[in-house]
């Protein structure tokens, strides 16, 4: 997970850096609503894109860990139910989920306020569009097809206004902001969708002034910007007309001679920028996502014979063909079944034969850890059984233990038998 976040926001800060330095001072606004609108979800879909050819390439050590075989105090438990386990909520779920709840509480805040607003006004209909005049209040701004229009506006420049206004309700700029919305509850952890969310509306101002220029006269129109001092809600998924932030840049942008068409090349930078970013998501180590799926640490090895010699390399063990197949499992069709009933094997293993007597006169008492390695090699056979413990004859007792898996079917890759190397933590509960 932490993995996948990293990558995310590492993918939105580069394409945020292009659209600062590129695009952003172009006048091709629909096009830049494009790109700020479509590069944030593609920043998460690409590190679930995978080109097989640049992953097979890259030699890979996966570590991935099965859940902790626990024996001593707990070992009847196990013994009852091998197959279930519970684990807590981590921290770093727990504030994940908190930030959630929260966001989530302040946008139905946000809508509350609006809801609020339109109760208080009056609403009249006009060409489709709903207007709610809000009493005693200066506030232009547009939200799903309704326009605010505060009753202490100068009626002089309430014709621009509702002009600039109808551009937001007719292209369904909203839309946009809620979806940034949605982003920021999901991501609320995540800096960059908030400067998403600005850019676009920034983007959205200077699309209706474009519009509603086409069809008044410029200068008028400045007057308009710069002739009131103007109070403005607070909320993110809003068009408001009078933001005293963006009104230089928008007169900025009025004044801006149009882009030339040639300039459109630079969106064209995003193919090859998406394509490297495609070959970094394929060729990385997905740790955490092989943690979840295959439990045990796996090392896959597959001799490769050039000129008469052996030559070992490292394949993820994600993607061989086909695992190791411990007896009673020969039933299972899927990969990732044969996988998960390797593991629940290995766990019957050890907690049924672990003599637990052994840590009788270590003088430990708590939880000791002891990690295992072991090798299932292109015969099937267990080989290179190693282990590490704080006392030595939990070591030896371990090796024991690994030294009763029977004789495996191989795992395949390519129709080429491999060798598998697993690592399997076991947690030894001593009462004090």
């Amino acid at each position: 997970m932490t993995t996948y976040i990293l990558q995310t926001i590492a993918f939105q800060l580069v394409f945020l850096i292009l659209y600062e330095v590129l695009l952003k001072k172009e006048t091709f606004f629909q096009w830049n609503r494009v790109y700020l609108l479509g590069t944030p979800i593609i920043a998460l879909l690409l590190p679930f894109i995978k080109i097989e050819a640049l992953q097979t390439a890259v030699p890979q050590n996966l570590i991935v860990s099965l859940p902790e075989i626990t024996i001593g105090t707990a070992i009847n438990a196990i013994h009852n139910n091998p197959l279930v386990t519970s684990a807590a909520p981590s921290t770093i779920e727990i504030i994940l989920l908190t930030g959630i709840v929260i966001s989530t509480l302040l946008f139905v805040w946000k809508l509350f306020k609006i809801r609020q607003l339109k109760r208080k006004g009056k609403q009249e209909t006009l060409e489709n569009t709903t207007i709610v005049h809000v009493p005693n209040s200066t506030d232009a701004f547009s939200f799903a097809g309704t326009i605010f229009l505060g009753e202490s506006l100068n009626q002089k420049n309430k014709k621009y206004i509702l002009a600039h206004e109808r551009v937001h309700v007719k292209q369904k700029h909203y839309v946009d902001l809620l979806y940034f919305e949605l982003l920021r509850i999901v991501f609320w952890f995540n800096p960059l969708v908030y400067l998403y969310q600005k850019r676009i509306a920034t983007v959205h101002e200077y699309i209706a002034d474009a519009e509603v220029l086409s069809q008044t006269e410029k200068t008028s129109y400045y007057q308009n910007l710069l002739s009131e001092v103007f109070q403005t809600h607070t909320v993110s998924f809003i068009n408001t007309f009078f933001n005293p932030s963006l009104i230089k840049k928008r007169i900025v942008m009025l004044h801006k001679t149009k882009s030339r068409k040639i300039q459109l090349f630079k969106f064209a930078l995003l193919l090859p920028l998406l394509t490297l970013f495609v070959a970094i998501s394929s060729c990385e180590q997905s740790q955490t996502d092989n943690s979840q799926n295959d439990g045990l640490q796996t090392i896959v090895e597959i001799e490769q014979v050039e000129d008469g010699k052996d030559y070992p390399l490292d394949v993820p063990f994600a993607i061989i063909d086909q695992a190791p197949i411990y007896p009673g499992c020969e039933n299972l069709s899927t990969n990732e079944e044969l996988k998960e009933c390797f593991s629940d094997k290995i766990t019957k293993l050890i907690s049924e034969n672990f003599d637990t007597s052994v840590a009788k006169d270590s003088g430990l008492n708590g939880k000791q850890r002891i990690s295992v390695q072991f090798t299932i090699n292109q015969e099937g056979e267990l080989s290179n059984v190693v282990a590490r413990a704080p006392y030595e004859p939990f070591v030896q007792e371990a090796i024991r233990v690994m030294n009763l898996i029977p004789l495996l079917t191989p795992g395949k890759h390519e129709d080429k038998s491999v060798s598998v190397l697993y690592s399997v933590p076991i947690i030894f509960e001593i009462p004090k």
